[in-house]
């Protein structure tokens, strides 16, 4: 039963984090933003700052933080490529110390905590659709490795917690998500699409176009992050979250191109070491554990994030 409280969003500012903070508010809970703007920006979450409930915090989570909460939803991490190998260093320290600081914040306040994982753990995966019970196949030295390795990490001490001081955890596989507020410049592909398209620019596509994802729109993966928040009980996942609608990205290209109207021509460049070929989500445990499955079709999707991204580019 949900009973509004004081939560903590590492991560806040960023594309989804702020879209959970509003829904959070929504419910008439105190919401407390962390976030470095390593990747983030304070516009996402201009429109909050008036709220009483909403304070915004500078801090970086791999050092310390000491603040009294109910529930932390720990999304404290770059989560496009661009941006998490820019400093690969600095993106494993911040799955990792970030992780074991919001585990230790959530033991001392008794705090449950939900963790952001990723459909990078599968890596390229050998199982299609991939379920929960899939170890995966990443690649440790290779140049996604800061992120995929550090959220399988971060995993390994969120289940530890769980096992060693019971704490009550959440681990969250969250699949491609996209809708507004996605940043022009964070190399994800339903932006770099949509931006290239709106400038007339070549759309880029890495490979021969037939790799697939599954895309999920941000209203749809808030819910289901707050049902799995909001679950009674020992049910610390791991929990895939995504939209298991396959997409071709040469396909995504054409669908973008008319919703843009853009006369933009596809080029086709090497596909970048370790990216994988599929990506599906099985979302079997999360249709039976919390009742959900994404609802916004992905054209309707596409359609506001055309929109967010055409007010952006104007301003």
């Amino acid at each position: 039963m949900f009973e509004a409280q004081r939560v903590l969003v590492t991560g806040g500012a960023g594309f989804l984090g702020s879209h959970l903070c509003e829904a959070l508010l929504g419910r008439g809970c105190e919401v407390i933003s962390v976030d470095n703007y390593f990747s983030a920006t304070r516009r996402n979450i201009e429109p909050l700052l008036a709220d009483p409930r909403f304070e915004a915090i500078r801090h970086d989570v791999t050092f310390p933080f000491y603040v009294e909460v109910d529930r932390i939803f720990n999304f404290a991490c770059p989560a496009s490529p661009i941006h998490y190998q820019r400093d690969p260093v600095q993106t494993t320290k911040t799955c990792v110390h970030g992780a074991i600081n919001m585990l230790g914040l959530a033991k001392r306040t008794k705090a449950r905590i939900l963790q952001a994982s990723t459909s990078e753990v599968y890596g390229d995966p050998e199982q299609h659709p991939q379920t929960e019970a899939y170890w995966g196949k990443v690649n440790p030295v290779g140049p996604r490795a800061c992120y995929d390795e550090g959220k399988r990490c971060a995993e390994t001490l969120f289940f530890d917690y769980f096992r060693q001081y019971r704490l009550p955890i959440r681990v969250a596989r969250i699949f491609n998500t996209y809708g507004p507020r996605m940043q022009p410049n964070d190399g994800r592909v339903v932006s770099n699409f949509i931006v290239q398209a709106l400038r007339g620019d070549d759309i880029t596509i890495y490979g021969d176009g037939t790799q697939t994802r599954s895309f999920c729109y941000v209203d749809d993966m808030v819910e289901g992050l707050l049902r799995y928040m909001d679950l009674d009980g020992e049910e610390p996942g791991p929990l895939n979250l995504g939209n298991p609608a396959e997409v071709e990205i040469g396909a995504l290209a054409e669908k973008i191109l008319e919703l843009t109207g853009s006369r933009s021509t596809l080029i086709f460049q090497p596909l970048p070491d370790d990216d994988p070929k599929q990506r599906q989500p099985d979302i079997s445990k999360a249709r039976g554990l919390i009742d959900w499955e994404p609802a916004v079709p992905l054209e309707s999707g596409l359609r506001e994030t055309v929109a967010y991204f055409k007010k952006l580019m104007a301003q």
